[in-house]
């Protein structure tokens, strides 16, 4: 058994791997923010950790984080607000990466998306804007730490049933079901290959396992 903490614990995606998880026989500790979404947590296979990492400080998550044996990062501020979304798809996310460090936890799991190049071409008059920077910048950062990370960038996000499947080399938006994003985190937990490695992926044909370890344009 494996203790994997999931940061933004009541998402879809993080609903989701939790239940994965608890079936392979892990322990998910999913973070929300919220103390009523604790019963949801508990329904999908986890167990509730209430922190509100946008005002948590370093300290504190490492508590959180501590006896992990790896932290997924699948929270986001839900766009909107442009400062809140620096505060948590930025700043929270980037103070989680240094919990991590401080709590010895080695293993890393970013959920990104498919765009996080320096070169994503949003402009900055765009509302997207916002979360297209935030996200980059704790995707470097998580990049210049001393973790094993992966970073992983799914497409457009749909609500279309598991598959098992996905591409590495998507085309268009990459669409993607946020059932399959939980199962390749799963999988990215378990698989040494996809440490350093930034996986963009879209739904496909080859089995998740697969192509994690498949030849794929990682950036």
């Amino acid at each position: 058994m494996e203790r994997i903490v999931i940061i933004g614990g009541h998402g879809k995606v993080a609903l989701h791997l939790a239940g994965l998880l608890a079936e392979r026989g892990d322990e998910a500790v999913s973070v929300v923010r919220n103390p009523d979404h604790r019963a949801d947590v508990e329904d999908a296979g986890g167990r509730p950790l209430v922190l509100d990492v946008e005002k948590a400080d370093v300290d504190e998550m490492a508590a959180a984080f501590d006896g992990a044996d790896a932290v997924v990062w699948s929270a986001g501020a839900g766009g909107g607000d442009a400062a809140r979304t620096y505060a948590v798809d930025r700043d929270a996310a980037q103070r989680a990466m240094d919990a991590a460090s401080r709590a010895g936890v080695r293993r890393f799991v970013m959920v990104s998306w498919i765009g996080s190049t320096p070169d994503h071409g949003i402009p900055e008059d765009d509302p997207f804007f916002a979360y297209a920077d935030a996200k980059l910048a704790a995707d470097d950062h998580l990049r210049a730490s001393d973790l094993d990370w992966t970073i992983l960038g799914p497409g457009t996000l749909t609500l279309d049933p598991p598959t098992g499947r996905i591409t590495t080399a998507p085309q268009g938006k990459g669409e993607v079901g946020r059932a399959d994003v939980a199962a390749v985190v799963a999988a990215t937990l378990v698989q040494p290959a996809t440490i350093g490695r930034f996986i963009r992926f879209g739904a496909g044909d080859t089995l998740i396992p697969e192509a994690l370890v498949a030849e794929a344009p990682d950036a």
